[in-house]
Parts: structure tokens; C-alpha cells; sequence
């Protein structure tokens, strides 16, 4: 097997398309508990923590959307405006995330990991109090902020504590991954419920206090870092890439704002135009930039690894469409079902079940099945989810199109995060895990925004200009068309199946060795850098 250089991480190997096939690089001792942990217990309360994480976005969004009616009839906003509560959210987490993960992989992870989880408590605490629409909005924006902050170092923390493949890695793994589509139906179903006995600003002062809770549980539980810290000089600003951060700051947030921004303004506003175009003009430069800068943000020869690149396009369409239907669906049942938040809850209910067991289904899968299987089994799920709820009609009611669709979502969901979660992850070398995690969840959440904008575009022009067919008539029309949408997402990347070549993951494949008879796969792969793409453009 070919090793290269790296300038972080010294000598690794170069293709993690076969994890099972390669030849170990070092030996490890029998895959029990890490010794970081001092009890099992301890190992539970990091999982659980690390899960809560990178659910703290989606969690947000799911309180979010069981209430969206109810706070749009509160402070008197707009269907735009609303849909900004969860944009806003995803601008600022998708924006700031690979500057939040470079710093995790350079200074540390507890430090960074326990403060984002505080400050993100304060400032849900704070929505709960919020006058104006729009002070809502910033506070979500800077909810998300700190969901940017938590994401990487919490994924980067079990990347490196789990870094060899292993069944107790994938049952970890499938864990944390359950966080971003379980987070969103815990945030509604638990937000539905408090917000029935109270109000909707107590379902932001219930997340404030779960976050402050698993504050304090982290200072307990989380190991210290061991790997060393760098030094804060001239040195370590050029290992920041602090250009390339502005970069890709400056660029998605313009071109998310344009996107949130465009359906109510109006596409051919000047603004708007100018942000899109000002987002997309950042954005390239950005991948240009790190194509030559000596310490880049992102590795942009990772994605030579062709199941690497695929895997993300299948993934984050298909998030788009699964982040965009709940969100609709729940609103239509608020509105035209006249639902409280309690019984919204309630009918969302069968993601939350489904998804917990999806997902202990996926950690037993992942390394006997082929993966690319899985991912098929996530896109056809996807599909026919997102096309029941584009047929159904307001009189068909809940269980002939509804319910299944929702069962079918989360096994989309769980399928793809967990097979691309890990795939991501075992492309990037140890002492850039973080950045791994910030590379997934900047894409996913780029995907949430895209999603949401076209999403109310396709609403707006619906309830604007109602058309005749299937849905004539029927207040459902506008939430069909952009089911329609999620539908397509989800099956565009059908066609790309065949050409995914990933196998299963997490073995403890034995390899033949010149120093010992029979030694254990140890050492995660990672891709060539920025030089072979270089020659390659």
C-alpha cells in the first residue's frame, strides 16, 4: 500500500477505499473499552454527550418547527420570517464550522467542546424571552454559531479515542450519527409537549437546561486532550489559514443569506442577485486558495477518492430533502389540521421510534453488509418517502401517506449518516478529525439552507399562483410541490449508485505481516493532499 507525507500527521496511507483489503500498519492491543475511560459508564456519558452535540442544530430546528405557527402568530412574522428561525440556525453553523474545526485540531477539544455547550445554553435561554421576530432570529443564529463550535471537537474527540476499525467503533459512530436526525424529532416531540403545558418560549428554556446539564456532565466525563497543543504565534496563524476561514465564512454566509432571503424579497431583487453571486465568487476562490496554500483548511485531494465525493453528494441531497419535509409537514398539520404543538408531536412521534431503531440496526450492518447496498436502501427510502407525501391529500388523513412516509425518512437518514459519517472520517488522518467533521456537517447544513430557500420559493409561487391537476383545490397543493422538490433531490442520486465502490466498514480484518504471522488492521486511511490535485488540474 502507497504512504505519503503529511505535514500534520507525518506518514499515512493514501486509500481508504478498502479498509479491509490493506495491510496493517501497526499492531493494537484487542478492541475492549479505550483506555481514556475509567469505567463504562464514563464511555456512555461521552457517546451521550458527543450525540447531544451534534444534535444541538437539528434539536434547535425541531423545537423550531413543532412551534413555527404559534411563534409566527406571537410576534407577527411572515412565512419568510419563520423560515428564517431555522436559516439562520443553519447560516451561521455552515459558515463558521471549518474555522471551529481547525481550531479544535490545534488547540484542543474538552475546552472548546464544554464552552460551545454553555454558551449555546445561554443564548437558548435568551430566545425564550424574545419581543421581536427578529431578535429571535439573531439568537437562533447565534444558537447555531455554537452548534459550529460543538460539532468538531465533540466528532473529533471519538474519532480519536476510536481510531482503529472495530464493531464497537461502528456502534459508537451510529450513535453520534443519530444525533442530527434524532435530534430534530426529540427537539419536536419534546418541544411539542412542553410547549402544550406552557408555551412556546419555555420549549427554548427546556433546551437551555438539557444543554447546562450536559455542560456540567462534561466537565466530569471528558478526557483531557492528548494530543499537543500548538503554541499561538506567527506560525500557528499560518497553520489556521485564517484567509481561508474568511473565505469560506464570507462565501456561505452571503450565499445562504441570498438563498433564505430570495423567496421573500423576490429572485430578480437586486440583492439578492448580488449576494448570490458575491457567495458563489467567495466560495470559488476559497477552493482555489486551498488548492495551494501549505497548510489548507480542507485537504481538497480527498476528493480524488471518488466513494468520497459520491458519498457526500448523496448524503447532503438527500438531507436537503429530509430537513425540508418535516419542517412542511409539521406546519401543514399546524395549519390546516389546526393541530396543537402536543398532537403535532404526537403524529411526528414514529421518526423518533423509527429512527432509534434504524440506527442499532446500522451498527450491526455496517461492517457485514456492502455499504454501498445501505446507501442504496437510503435512497430508495428517501424516494418513496418524499413521493407518499407529494400524493397524499387532506382527505386521506394520517395513515395511509403520512405514517409511513415518516417511518421511511429516518431510514434514509440513519442509512446514509452513518455509512458517510464513517467513510468521512476514516479519509482524514488523526490529527484532522475535527476538520473531517467540519467538512460533513458544513455541507449538510450548506444543504439545509439550499433546501429551505428553494422550498419556500416553491410555497410562495404555489399559494400565489394555485394550479389545476391532482391537488386542485386542496390546501395541501402548496406543501405538494415542495415535496415534489424533496422527491427529486432524493432521486437524482439513484443513477450514482452503480458507481459506488464502497464495501463495508469497521472490520477487524487480519492482514499478513513480514513481522508478525498475524497482526490487526490499525491505522484509519487517508487520502493524498493538495499536491496530487495539483497535478491532476
Amino acid at each position: 500500500m502507497a504512504l505519503e507525507k503529511s505535514k500534520d500527521v507525518g506518514v499515512v496511507p493514501t486509500s481508504p477505499t478498502d479498509l479491509e483489503d490493506n495491510h496493517s500498519i501497526t499492531s493494537i492491543p484487542k478492541y475492549g473499552r479505550p483506555e481514556c475511560f475509567t469505567s463504562t459508564s464514563q464511555e456512555i456519558f461521552v457517546v451521550l454527550t458527543a450525540t447531544m452535540a451534534v444534535g444541538l442544530n437539528s434539536m434547535t430546528a425541531g423545537i423550531v418547527t413543532v412551534n413555527s405557527s404559534f411563534i409566527g402568530r406571537d410576534l407577527g412574522m411572515t412565512t419568510a420570517e419563520i423560515t428564517w428561525l431555522s436559516a439562520a440556525s443553519s447560516l451561521a453553523s455552515g459558515s463558521f464550522l471549518l474555522l471551529f474545526a481547525r481550531i479544535a485540531d490545534l488547540f484542543g477539544r474538552r475546552y472548546l467542546f464544554i464552552g460551545s455547550l454553555l454558551i449555546f445554553s445561554i443564548f437558548s435561554l435568551g430566545a425564550g424571552f424574545a419581543k421581536q421576530g427578529v431578535t429571535l432570529d439573531i439568537l437562533t443564529g447565534f444558537m447555531g454559531l455554537m452548534s459550529a463550535a460543538a460539532v468538531p471537537p465533540a466528532q473529533g474527540m471519538l474519532a480519536v479515542i476510536y481510531d482503529s476499525p472495530s464493531k464497537r467503533k461502528n456502534a459508537v459512530f451510529a450513535c453520534f450519527s443519530a444525533g442530527n436526525p434524532l435530534g430534530f424529532v426529540f427537539g419536536l416531540i419534546s418541544g411539542g409537549i412542553v410547549t402544550n403545558i406552557f408555551n412556546w418560549r419555555a420549549a427554548f428554556w427546556w433546551l437551555a437546561i438539557i444543554y447546562f446539564l450536559f455542560t456540567v456532565i462534561s466537565v466530569f466525563v471528558i478526557p483531557k486532550d492528548t494530543e499537543e497543543r500548538v503554541k499561538l504565534d506567527k506560525g500557528t496563524f499560518k497553520r489556521l489559514d485564517a484567509l481561508g476561514s474568511l473565505l469560506v465564512i464570507i462565501g456561505t454566509g452571503l450565499f445562504s443569506a441570498a438563498l433564505s432571503m430570495g423567496s421573500d424579497a423576490g429572485w430578480g431583487t437586486g440583492y439578492v442577485i448580488v449576494l448570490l453571486v458575491l457567495g458563489l465568487f467567495f466560495m470559488t476562490i476559497f477552493v482555489f486558495w486551498e488548492l495551494y496554500v501549505e497548510y489548507p483548511l480542507i485537504p481538497m485531494g480527498i476528493f480524488k477518492n471518488r466513494d468520497l465525493s459520491l458519498l457526500l453528494v448523496m448524503t447532503v441531497l438527500g438531507f436537503m430533502g429530509f430537513a425540508v419535509s418535516p419542517f412542511w409537514i409539521s406546519l401543514y398539520i399546524q395549519r390546516i389540521w389546526q393541530a396543537s404543538a402536543l398532537k403535532t408531536a404526537v403524529y411526528m412521534l414514529p421518526m423518533a421510534i423509527g429512527g432509534i431503531i434504524v440506527n442499532i440496526i446500522a451498527a450491526v450492518i455496517l461492517h457485514r453488509i456492502s455499504n454501498k447496498l445501505i446507501m442504496c436502501v437510503g435512497i430508495l427510502s428517501y424516494t418513496l418517502s418524499f413521493l407518499l407525501l407529494a400524493l397524499t391529500k387532506t382527505s386521506y388523513g394520517y395513515w395511509p401517506m403520512i405514517f409511513p412516509a415518516l417511518c421511511l425518512a429516518v431510514v434514509g437518514a440513519d442509512f446514509q449518516f452513518n455509512v458517510t459519517n464513517m467513510y468521512v472520517m476514516s479519509s482524514m488522518p488523526k490529527a484532522q478529525q475535527s476538520i473531517a467533521s467540519g467538512l460533513f456537517q458544513t455541507l449538510c447544513r450548506l444543504g439545509l439552507t439550499v433546501g429551505m430557500g428553494i422550498s419556500t420559493a416553491i410555497y410562495d409561487s404555489s399559494v400565489k399562483s394555485p394550479r389545476a391537476g391532482f391537488h386542485a383545490g386542496d390546501p395541501i397543493q402548496p406543501y405538494s410541490h415542495v415535496f415534489w422538490f424533496a422527491t427529486a433531490a432524493a432521486a437524482i442520486t439513484l443513477p450514482l449508485i452503480p458507481i459506488l465502490k464502497v464495501k463495508t466498514q469497521g472490520n477487524r480484518t487480519k492482514a499478513k505481516s513480514s513481522a508478525a504471522p498475524i497482526v490487526e488492521q490499525a491505522t484509519v486511511a487517508a487520502p493524498p493532499m493538495n499536491e496530487s490535485l495539483k497535478e491532476v488540474l
